[in-house]
């Protein structure tokens, strides 16, 4: 593939998406409008869930331990912590 200026988010999307929480992030990003508004309406919500996939992004892509990904989903706030628990396997951590 020829270098673009696209390039490095492609690299890094794919480190996260193939990183040591590939299948949290999977699951977290394919949670639909209505299961975060069910967790908690509000008009943050979608801003913390972007967020929140950011921060699992990252620790996927660094292969961060379990214990400095549930640190910073708690230092998120309540609201990440609801959605982040909508997935089992964060959900087990939290």
């Amino acid at each position: 593939m020829s270098e673009n200026r696209f390039t490095d988010l492609f690299a890094e999307a794919e480190a996260a998406f193939n990183g040591k929480y590939k299948d949290e992030l999977n699951l977290l990003s394919g949670l639909s409008k209505e299961e975060i508004d069910a967790v908690c309406p509000g008009t943050t919500d979608l801003k913390t869930y972007s967020v929140l996939i950011k921060v699992v992004e990252q620790a996927s892509k660094e292969n961060w331990a379990q214990g400095k990904l549930v640190e910073s989903i708690k230092e998120l706030g309540d609201i990440a912590v609801k959605i982040a628990s909508k997935i089992p396997q964060l959900g087990n951590l939290l």
